[in-house]
């Protein structure tokens, strides 16, 4: 049994965690993955060549690169985390985002917010690697890339949807609603905040949770965007304030998606 430790510079999200394992679905003698996310550490217990699995993580390009190799006994494998909790929580994470994405989706439309569009997008970005992590569970690695690719796919579409809306709003004007922008992104960011508190305890886990965690804490920063956007459209009457952070939103969600689609191809 093989021991090899890699530093990933791009990996700090589910998203990333999650192309990386399908990825590594297709290299076969991978027995373990240990992922420690604040490190961008990636551990892997395995038969074979250690360069077969760095030329596998290169195609991703998030900067792959071994930093040792080392034998060891069958022992030293990592035990898998409590499945049947991983699992619970991830459910409550995913009726968590994908409830606020359509809450963030119709609030949007009404408030004429392109930030608070974006943002669902973000919530819907984040229950897609949910959804993909607990459907893929005991799947073929066909069923895993076909799931991979329809989310990516319906982010996709969504994102650049969202995209040409934005450029349309600014070319022939828009008037987004402050007090819903306010209103809206603080439930959204309190939706984020109980989701932080569900995963603390896997904070410094090396499961799964561990990487949720800190993508919930980035969307604790984008849901203050909007936050700061709609207090921006309300003091300056401006609705360029909500155009920019739903670009921002919405080009961080497109990346992610692109990720997703090329790597379940």
């Amino acid at each position: 049994m093989i021991k090899t430790e890699f530093r990933i510079p791009k990996m700090d999200c589910p998203s990333e965690e999650g192309l990386i394992r399908l990825r590594l679905d297709e290299v076969p003698g991978v027995k373990n993955l240990k992922f420690e996310i604040p490190d961008r550490k990636l551990t892997i217990y395995h038969e074979g060549h250690s360069q077969d699995l760095l030329s596998a993580l290169e195609t991703l390009n998030f900067g792959a690169e071994i930093v040792s190799v080392t034998d060891v006994s069958e022992d030293f494998v990592v035990p898998s985390a409590n499945e049947e909790e991983e699992s619970s929580l991830l459910k409550k994470l995913l009726y968590i985002n994908g409830f606020m994405f359509v809450v963030e989706l119709f609030a949007g439309i009404i408030a004429d917010s392109m930030g608070l569009i974006s943002d669902s997008l973000d919530m819907l970005a984040d229950s897609s690697v949910y959804l993909i992590s607990l459907f893929a569970v005991g799947k073929s690695l066909s069923v895993k890339k076909k799931s991979a690719r329809l989310n990516g796919l319906f982010q996709l579409i969504l994102g650049t949807g969202v995209l040409i809306e934005t450029v349309r709003k600014y070319l022939y004007g828009s008037d987004p609603q402050a007090d819903y922008m306010i209103l809206i992104s603080l439930v959204a960011l309190a939706a984020n905040v109980y989701c932080l508190y569900l995963l603390t305890k896997h904070k410094n886990g090396d499961v799964h949770m561990k990487a949720s965690y800190i993508c919930s804490s980035t969307d604790v920063m984008a849901n203050t965007g909007v936050f700061l956007a709609g207090v921006a459209v309300f003091f300056t009457k401006s609705p360029i304030p909500d155009l920019v952070i739903g670009v921002v939103v919405t080009v961080i969600v497109l990346r992610g998606a692109l990720m997703i689609f090329k790597i379940s191809k």
